[in-house]
């Protein structure tokens, strides 16, 4: 069965959908969409993308079309994928599920009306390290987690292209939030958390959120969009999980791969979508998962929609909590 996908929204991460989706086995790029007409060109043309259309209403009208990517800016999320199930089509949508929390709960409840099947794009619940984790974890290995920290840190290069549209919190810190309800699979009791401004844009540099969970552990997610240019790393991403009996430390800065000349070194992502002729990477095993799920007639259950929601629901009130200084409960 050949899946006909389009994808809505050609930003950065659009075009990365586009090129891992133009080399999937049993899957047809078969359509884009973006207002942009330059932009609309431009990605159809380098991925040989026949159907080709400015307004995401023309998409989903076209029954030839079986499934879409949304990978629009966060405030579009609500609108589109509400659209897009109502149209019995199957949805992909980009993390962060919306913008806010009534816009997430517009979601969940159009998905669990659907015909078509939907999931939300968590990619770190496809990282193989994360899942080793997941694993280990739920195995008993380090007995019952206690402690949580995380950074994800990222050049100032790519701050000063994305912190007048998403915080850092809400647009990266939200992995390792997920990831921490995903390992101790608990809920959280409430935030404590601040923000440091650096730059004039419309969102601080970095964000850090203190999460306690209700089982009396705790976890702190940092996330910080303004390491210096000369960074060797893609992304600076690590985590800490203690348990009352052992330990697991998650790596996921250094790549394995260090390239060095006179521009300095540089360790280029080798795992979540490394560009290798798409033959691999954690974005091509969520895209994999989902169109399964799709021909299987199998509801996904790696990440619901409820878990989606909930993720948004601890980064805004990590927000709320830095913006007016005090401790949210949740």
């Amino acid at each position: 069965m050949k899946i006909r996908h389009g994808v809505i929204g050609l930003g950065f991460f659009g075009e990365i959908h586009a090129e891992v989706l133009s080399g999937m086995y049993g899957v047809e790029l078969a359509a884009v969409c973006t207002r942009r007409p330059d932009r609309l060109a431009a990605v159809a043309d380098k991925f040989g993308v026949g159907k080709r259309y400015p307004d995401y209403r023309d998409l989903l009208a076209d029954p030839e079309i079986d499934s879409v990517s949304i990978t629009t800016h966060i405030n579009q999320h609500a609108e589109i994928a509400v659209a897009t199930l109502q149209s019995g089509k199957h949805v992909f949508l980009e993390k962060p599920m919306a913008g806010t929390n009534r816009e997430c709960e517009a979601i969940v409840k159009a998905a669990m009306a659907a015909k078509g099947k939907f999931m939300t794009g968590h990619i770190c619940r496809f990282d193989p390290r994360a899942k080793l984790a997941k694993e280990a974890i739920a195995a008993g290995k380090i007995g019952e987690i206690k402690s949580m920290h995380s950074r994800r840190n990222l050049s100032k290069q790519i701050g000063a292209e994305v912190l007048n549209k998403i915080s850092p919190m809400v647009g990266d810190g939200i992995h390792d939030a997920d990831l921490m309800l995903w390992f101790c699979g608990r809920r959280a009791d409430g935030v404590c958390a601040r923000n440091v401004r650096i730059h004039d844009y419309k969102y601080p540099d970095i964000g850090w959120a203190m999460f306690d969970f209700d089982n009396g552990s705790v976890g702190v997610v940092e996330t910080a969009w303004c390491l210096p240019e000369t960074t060797p790393y893609a992304i600076d991403a690590r985590m800490e999980i203690i348990g009352t009996e052992g330990a697991i430390y998650i790596d996921c800065a250094n790549s394995g791969l260090s390239i060095c000349n006179a521009a300095g070194i540089k360790q280029p992502d080798t795992v979540y979508w490394p560009g290798a002729d798409n033959i691999t990477g954690a974005l091509k095993n969520e895209f994999e998962y989902f169109f399964n799920c799709v021909r299987n007639d199998k509801t996904p259950d790696i990440i619901t929609p409820e878990e989606s929601k909930y993720a948004v629901e601890l980064v805004l009130a990590a927000e709320r909590s830095a913006r007016e200084n005090i401790k949210v409960k949740l």
